[in-house]
């Protein structure tokens, strides 16, 4: 009599964590069901139980490290006073998150520019894209919202390839240029208040 199949609903998880942790050490080329298996110690039939494609466990991953910069933006108290300074709260979260462990921050990119060659991925990297603007949407209008996401993620991904220092003093000034001063809330480039499209330096000399 074949033996019961032992509940473990933590296994999952694990599978994911394991797959995070294969990409991290070996790249995405080193992802296969039989490493994940090996890493979390499971049976390989496990792993294909759980996700019959590496797509669709690659799916699973990106979506779990696509959590934490996201969150925290969201749930940041001082990104949604209206009193505090955006481009620099921006600024400072990007530097803590870089500052952090430098193999999970590459990790997050790595399995996020893999959607480029990995069409299945893509609706899960727009959803980062999203949170984060629907945040920001909460001080700014939508599309500089998204704007600001183009240069956070510019920013970051340079100083990843270059190998270089994070410079939050240039990063706010960058940010700023895209929250000129006067700007009405709710009020998109180019259109709404009067001069609110123009260049800083031609508001200040109009008039």
């Amino acid at each position: 009599m074949a033996r019961p199949r032992r509940h473990d609903p933590e296994r999952r998880q694990r599978i994911v964590d394991a797959a995070l942790r294969v990409v991290g050490a070996r790249g995405i080329e080193g992802l296969s069901h039989r490493t994940v298996a090996a890493e979390a110690d499971v049976p390989l039939g496990s792993t294909t139980y759980h996700f019959a494609s590496l797509d669709e466990l690659l799916v699973a991953a990106l979506r779990q490290a696509n959590e934490g910069f996201g969150r925290e933006l969201r749930e940041s108290g001082a990104l949604a006073d209206p009193g505090t300074d955006l481009a620099g709260e921006l600024a400072r979260h990007m530097g803590e998150w870089i500052a952090g462990e430098r193999t999970g921050v590459e990790l997050e990119y790595e399995l996020y520019l893999a959607a480029l060659r990995r069409p299945a991925l893509r609706p899960v990297a727009a959803e980062w894209t999203d949170a984060v603007a629907d945040a920001l949407s909460r001080r700014t209008d939508p599309v500089t919202a998204r704007a600001l996401v183009a240069l956070m993620d510019g920013i970051c991904l340079q100083v990843l390839l270059t190998n270089g220092t994070y410079d939050e003093g240039y990063a706010r000034e960058m940010l700023a240029r895209l929250l000129p001063e006067g700007r009405e809330k709710g009020t998109a480039p180019g259109g709404g208040a009067e001069g609110a499209g123009r260049p800083e330096t031609e508001r200040r000399g109009a008039g």
